[in-house]
């Protein structure tokens, strides 16, 4: 082979190699949930999508990871730890708990936020606005009024709202204090009952059978994990179960009226995208999901005793019969 020829073919070798890391994975976004459940999972996907929309596909030029912390705070702390010893551009934490765990491991890498009730409440931000820090994300913050609103249509001699939650959940504690200073000029009134862990959430809702009219789940992730133990007392009890969360109306609600978690998360993917770009999280103010749906389960409402009028049935997003 010529000396020339060599030297070429050399000179690619080294090209090559030097181009390789390139076309590894060179961006990193680790993503974390407190527990898994269909509306998580969901907001999980629409992230992803939007990164893959943008041209951010994982095991091309991303390396995506994500962790679940199976409804347990302590492995939270822990995922969050492992996820700031990596160092990636940006952690996306599912959930309230997660995003707590992830903001006290750094204060350093991105944050972005999905699922979060109230960021302000669970001090992840100090305000709605932009104001510095590491953390920026998209809240499901539900449309009390609107829920009442629809409530009120649907079933107009409620008068008593039972509240099965988590004590500890800071999204469903605010969602409960708002919902009570809505319904008092209603003339209703807030009864609750706290299930501390997943077993605990049949008891508690048994425990209201008889003192309420209509129960109301406000997209406590607790409950939501043991969604269909909940809906069994509603289904046995005659009382019609109503959530924040549309895509429950599948597993045993009679309304379902909120967010799409799905498009929560491309809007979330979308914030995640600005950061990867170069903006900074504490110049990106938090936002609340754009969308509002409400999926009406009829067969599941005849269960609790329920039946709604053709009117009502007609402003349904969906309609399961």
């Amino acid at each position: 082979m010529k000396t020339a020829t060599r030297a070429a073919l050399l000179g690619l070798t080294l090209a090559c190699s030097l181009a390789a890391p390139a076309m590894a994975a060179d961006v990193r976004v680790s993503v974390t949930a407190i527990v898994d459940h269909p509306a998580l999972d969901a907001a999980r996907k629409g992230v992803t999508d939007e990164l893959a929309d943008a041209g951010y596909v994982n095991g091309k030029n991303l390396k995506l990871e994500y962790q679940s912390a199976q409804g347990n705070t302590a492995t939270a702390a822990q995922i969050a730890r492992k996820f700031a010893g990596d160092k990636p551009n940006v952690i996306v934490a599912v959930s309230t708990p997660s995003a707590q765990t992830a903001l006290a491991a750094t204060r350093e890498i991105p944050i972005v936020f999905s699922a979060v009730t109230d960021p302000v409440a669970a001090k992840l931000v100090k305000s709605w606005e932009a104001t510095g820090g590491n953390v920026t994300g998209v809240s499901d913050l539900p449309s009390l009024d609107k829920h009442l609103a629809a409530l009120r249509k649907a079933l107009p001699a409620a008068k008593r709202i039972g509240v099965v939650y988590s004590p500890g959940a800071a999204n469903s504690v605010a969602a409960i204090a708002e919902l009570k200073k809505l319904a008092t000029p209603l003339g209703m009134t807030v009864v609750e009952a706290a299930a501390s862990r997943t077993v605990d959430v049949a008891s508690a809702a048994q425990s209201l059978i008889g003192k309420v009219d209509v129960f109301y789940e406000p997209t406590d992730n607790n409950v939501t994990s043991a969604f269909e133990s909940l809906a069994k007392v509603a289904d046995q009890g005659k009382v019609p179960l109503i959530s924040a969360d549309p895509s429950v109306a599948t597993r045993g609600a009679a309304i379902g009226m909120g967010t799409n978690y799905y498009d929560l998360g491309r809007q979330t993917g979308k914030l995640v995208v600005r950061i990867l770009k170069g903006e900074t999280p504490g110049k990106i103010a938090s936002e609340v999901s754009t969308t509002l749906e409400m999926h009406v389960n009829k067969s599941a409402a005849q269960r609790q005793g329920a039946t709604f009028s053709e009117d009502f049935l007609k402003t349904a997003t969906k309609v399961i019969d």
